[in-house]
């Protein structure tokens, strides 16, 4: 990551007040001294993403993303550091600074550029090819899969020529070298040979970044050769496995949730037919990475992958990795046609959109397939079955969820409620599902714990809102009374900060990594109470905390301390009777 200096980061985010940006991209409204809406990083239906004017900082409390106003515009733009850094400069009207970089990362972001240039010199060529004579094979091609000419042109569709060194000869006369071809993944070269394509003879798709650069490209050959898709290797600027088609595109639909497909044709048909919001994976399995761009999109995902058994098997595959990343999904039954390309040519966009209104909850997607594979009939088939619902159910973490389900399963297949309900608990503990949670409850975060924690964030939030009380703070605590980690670092450097007179808790989060970003950004917000229960009561709430705090210290340093290490002994001794006189006179 580049760096920059803290003035010139601070001076940034001075400039780009974190309401306002924050507001251009999702709707506020004002709560106390917070303003809240829907968070835009995962699903919900009533407001807890938070964020703080006089902390700089936003937070959601459903899903726990947090950060500064950097952050945010990283994580909704998926943007780099660097990126967000210029797009808020550009924003204010200032000047990103020279940043001082090693020797390796100079030399990367310049390869990174000539990739960059490659791909779009090869996108053009292919671009032009198909409109030439020797394109016309690949034009009637997309022409006969009932795309217009407008189409055609919007997605900038291409051809890659019959003779397999074209397009290296095209780009060595654009003067770039073998080893940057190589790099590219659209040409190989060998001491005999010379150099060659991967791709000709092919009808071409280029593929886009979320800033419309060219990164790849996929390929479907014209003809009878194999593979019939073929797409470009991952590269320094290209990976398959963290892309999706047409997600440049679709990114700004006015729609509440994506169409995931199979194919490039799909997506181009049904961005055709008025639905931009249609992407798809980039020929390989569907993976967390791309399911995580969801996430930060904040929508839904419907599913349309074809109807054959692969596409039901695709489908079974994506549904868990999207549950896991929070994004909630649903699947069409695209039945009796095969893909959507398909269904819209034999009966159109509205045709499709009922297939859109009827499509299945993505649990009972699962569940329905799992009941052919079983005979309902054949009473030990149909209990194998309802275990291998129970155990489907037993995947969900909240217990609501989990209640809710058996209802519906219950309900749907015919069993009693309660009889089900104690067969997915019984599967649980003998699987050590439930009975493993518990103890991971138990174990890592016992309740004193967990209220020592809670203390530490409290008052860390409390002086990042009310710096005033620092003073009061300062005579009882000082940072390493915040036991706990991320909260020691934290107090360090606010402790830091309101000695000097000017608390930031935005720039605290500089410090740490992405991990651990939002656990700090939680400490942040974290609600004291007592504060706002009467006026006045802020010194005397703030003591009693330090006090609770400062006897927690002790406890967890006296036990740390070597019995032989006297001076420290004493002086926690002398901690300990000054905190009892305090509290006398509480």
């Amino acid at each position: 990551m580049p760096f920059y200096s803290d003035d010139f980061l601070a001076e940034l985010r001075s400039r780009n007040d974190i309401v306002d940006v924050i507001g251009s991209y999702i709707e506020l409204k004002k709560k106390g001294n917070s303003w809240f809406g829907l968070c835009p990083f995962h699903n919900e239906d009533h407001a807890s993403f938070s964020v703080s004017r006089q902390k700089q900082l936003y937070y959601c409390f459903g899903c726990g993303a947090g950060g500064n106003v950097i952050n945010f515009v990283q994580n909704y733009e998926n943007m780099s550091f660097h990126e967000a850094v210029k797009n808020l400069a550009d924003h204010a009207g200032m000047q990103v600074p020279n940043t001082e970089r090693s020797r390796e990362e100079k030399e990367e972001e310049k390869k990174k550029m000539q990739l960059l240039e490659i791909q779009k010199e090869a996108g053009n060529y292919f671009y032009l090819l198909l409109r030439s004579d020797r394109g016309k094979r690949a034009h009637d091609y997309f022409l006969s899969r009932g795309l217009s000419e407008e189409t055609i042109r919007s997605f900038a569709l291409g051809y890659s020529d019959q003779y397999k060194d074209d397009l290296y000869r095209y780009l060595k006369k654009k003067g770039f070298k073998d080893e940057q071809l190589m790099e590219s993944g659209l040409c190989s070269f060998n001491e005999r040979s010379g150099g060659q394509d991967k791709f000709w003879n092919r009808a071409m798709f280029p593929i886009l970044n979320m800033s419309n650069k060219v990164i790849g490209f996929g390929g479907r050959v014209m003809g009878d050769g194999e593979p019939k898709y073929l797409n470009s290797p991952d590269t320094l600027i290209f990976e398959k496995g963290k892309n999706l088609y047409a997600m440049n595109r679709a990114r700004s639909t006015k729609r509440s949730y994506f169409l995931l497909c199979e194919g490039y044709m799909d997506v181009i048909s049904l961005h055709q037919a008025g639905f931009d919001n249609a992407v798809a994976a980039l020929g390989t399995a569907f993976t967390i990475q791309q399911a995580m761009l969801f996430k930060r999109l904040k929508k839904s995902v419907y599913l349309t992958f074809d109807s054959d058994p692969p596409g039901v098997k695709a489908a079974l595959r994506a549904i868990p990795m999207l549950r896991s990343a929070g994004v909630s999904c649903k699947v069409l039954n695209l039945s009796p046609y095969k893909d959507p390309d398909e269904l819209i040519k034999a009966e159109g966009a509205e045709a499709f959109q009922k297939k859109i209104d009827e499509a299945e909850n993505s649990f009972f997607f699962e569940v329905r397939q799992d009941s052919l594979q079983f005979d309902l009939n054949d009473p030990e088939q149909k209990t194998a079955f309802f275990d291998a619902c129970a155990s489907r159910i037993l995947k969900f973490k909240d217990e609501l969820e989990r209640e809710n389900y058996i209802e519906a399963v219950a309900d749907k297949y015919h069993v009693g409620t309660d009889l089900f309900r104690n067969r997915v608990a019984k599967l649980g503990r003998e699987d050590g599902i439930v009975r493993k949670r518990v103890t991971e409850r138990a174990d890592s975060d016992p309740e004193m714990k967990r209220k020592e924690r809670s203390s530490e964030a409290a008052m860390l939030s409390i002086l990042a809102e009310k710096p005033e009380l620092y003073k009061k703070v300062r005579e009882i605590l000082t940072p390493e009374d915040f036991v706990a980690e991320p909260y020691n670092r934290v107090a360090k450097m606010l402790f830091e900060q309101l000695e000097a007179g000017n608390p930031d808790p935005a720039a605290i989060l500089d410090s740490f990594g992405e991990e651990e970003r939002s656990k700090v950004v939680g400490i942040f917000h974290a609600k004291p109470k007592g504060l706002d229960e009467e006026e006045g009561l802020e010194e005397q709430v703030v003591r009693e905390m330090s006090i609770k705090i400062k006897e927690n210290s002790i406890q967890v340093r006296t036990a740390q301390a070597d019995g032989k290490d006297l001076e420290l002994l004493q002086k926690l001794m002398k901690e300990k009777i000054r905190i009892d006189e305090l509290k006398g006179q509480m």
